[in-house]
């Protein structure tokens, strides 16, 4: 298996020395990188640490509001990047307000990106899986109403309560990766193999279903780089049990 990283893992270094922290995750034997930011370096330099490293970029994790100020800076950036996953992290999607202006942004921008070669796509916390005080589930509209890709978070989801494996099953063809995260249920995130979520179905899912495995981890404990290290390792474990 090709295991990822969400950039994010080690966000205790990106914002000083980003092509270090690609380089430490590439010795731990991460074959993809998803971006959290690019702390003022140009699409070109980033790219130029991601490939001189011997990785590959399977997305990236950036605002809707890049795209809503400047849509044809943006993705230009993201074109010269060579990124097609433009993945918006998450919204501030209540009252219903919020998410009927969100979706309209949504269905304008999504063709017009696709018409760049770069598909969009949302990445989900626990709190689209829960009713609203309004009496409606975001990400229930998300998927009716749009034609976004998910990014499950599968560690959220297993907070909200969903049995993650269930929801990749039901979603399809909509998810094209996933974020595979360990933790407690009530939200305290741990390396892989340190909590209660179901990480080996989760992983044993996605593989069947050919999804980019992207490992996120929120502790940096003691270190991004070391809690990292913990999760490729766990992973390496549950490749000898295949």
């Amino acid at each position: 298996m090709e295991y990822g990283i969400q950039m994010y893992s080690l966000r205790d270094i990106t914002g000083d020395d980003l092509e270090g922290a690609f380089k430490a995750v590439a010795e731990m034997g991460y074959k993809t990188v998803e971006t959290a930011g690019f702390f003022g370096h140009s699409a070109k330099e980033v790219l130029d640490m991601i490939e001189k490293n011997g990785l590959r970029l399977v997305g990236t994790h950036s605002g809707w509001e890049g795209l809503a100020d400047d849509f044809d800076e943006t993705v230009r950036f993201h074109k010269e990047l060579g990124n097609k996953r433009y993945i918006i992290p998450g919204a501030s999607l209540t009252p219903r307000a919020n998410l009927e202006r969100f979706i309209e942004f949504v269905n304008y921008a999504s063709p017009k990106l696709k018409a760049e070669g770069i598909d969009l796509g949302f990445h989900n916390h626990s709190g689209e899986f829960i009713l609203t005080d309004e009496g409606y589930h975001i990400h229930h509209e998300l998927q009716n109403r749009t034609d976004l890709f998910f990014e499950i978070d599968t560690y959220w989801a297993y907070v909200a309560g969903v049995d993650p494996v269930a929801e990749l099953e039901r979603l399809g063809d909509r998810v094209k990766m996933i974020h595979l995260k360990d933790g407690t249920s009530d939200g305290n995130g741990l390396a892989l193999g340190e909590g209660t979520a179901p990480v080996a179905a989760v992983r044993k899912k996605a593989i069947e279903m050919g999804l980019d495995i992207v490992v996120e981890s929120e502790g940096c404990q003691p270190t991004g780089i070391e809690e990292a290290k913990r999760c490729i390792d766990h992973l390496h474990y549950l490749d000898t049990l295949d």
